[in-house]
């Protein structure tokens, strides 16, 4: 007996061990089923748009457990609300006409990213050079490539006919803009390209009149600046039937009242008496 003992003991050890084996390598029903419906029952990512459809689009994510960098409208899939709303963003750096003070707290979301064209028009066909057909005026003959891209430059209406593409975009730099004195503007900058014509509206963009900012309201806080493409489609600027103006946003419906508020006349109430 003692003869068989050793190898006895050396065939259960061994056995042991391939058992061990051949139930790591084995297929674990349970798990195998679990994951794909985990993977099944996971939502997929909310993404919504700032200002107009079509610009800034902004996928949902945690900033920190609880807490989501963007809320999005159920009715129309606008951002209603940030966690930060400065997330994303860079620092506008010096533009033509803002003071020092709006060039240190201003903020842009860069954009470029998210256009899909930007690197086609750019590399594939406009890279550096003048394509075939170049046309030697304004008026352009259609090419079926861009007008099945870009189907509202069938009907572009920009200045009423007054300017046209090579008004804007850099005539070999497909990627970039330009100014008066023939310097190249960025995609994320064109605050810099609208205000060669439109002026009064830069000033007024500047000075917090018009367009849209989020984030620290202090005079010295810093803020989030919409730039002029994100609310406005600059190749659909005369809608549609209405030959005028720019697409209209749908509107949100309005909050609902507190409790116990029948009605919201205190809004039209000016809180200082004058």
């Amino acid at each position: 007996m003692k003869k068989l003992a050793i190898p006895i003991t050396l065939l259960a050890l061994f056995g042991g061990v391939w058992l061990g084996v051949v139930a790591q390598d084995a297929p674990k029903p349970a798990a195998a089923a679990a994951a794909p419906a985990a993977a099944a029952s996971a939502p997929e990512p909310q993404v919504c748009f700032e200002s107009r459809e079509g610009a800034t689009q902004v996928t949902q994510r945690e900033i920190k457990p609880g807490l989501p960098n963007v809320r999005c409208s159920p009715t129309t899939g606008a951002a209603l609300w940030y966690g930060d709303p400065l997330d994303g963003t860079v620092p506008m750096g010096a533009t033509a006409n803002l003071d020092k003070a709006s060039e240190a707290n201003a903020f842009i979301k860069p954009r470029a990213e998210q256009m899909k064209f930007l690197a086609t028009c750019g590399t594939a066909c406009h890279n550096g050079t003048y394509p075939k057909g170049y046309p030697k005026d304004n008026k352009p003959v259609p090419i079926p490539t861009m007008v099945a891209m870009m189907p509202e430059l069938a009907t572009f209406q920009h200045g009423r006919g007054a300017i046209w593409c090579l008004d804007c975009h850099h005539a070999t730099k497909r990627d970039k803009f330009f100014d008066h004195a023939g310097n190249l503007i960025g995609f994320d900058q064109p605050q810099a390209l609208c205000g060669k014509c439109h002026g009064d509206k830069l000033r007024d963009w500047r000075d917090g009149i018009h367009g849209k900012r989020t984030g620290d309201f202090t005079s010295t806080g810093k803020k989030r600046w919409y730039t002029c493409t994100e609310c406005h489609n600059p190749h659909n600027v005369q809608d549609g039937v209405r030959n005028r103006g720019f697409v209209q946003i749908k509107p949100e419906t309005p909050p609902q009242l507190p409790r116990g508020m029948k009605d919201a006349r205190h809004e039209k109430l000016h809180p200082i008496p004058h």
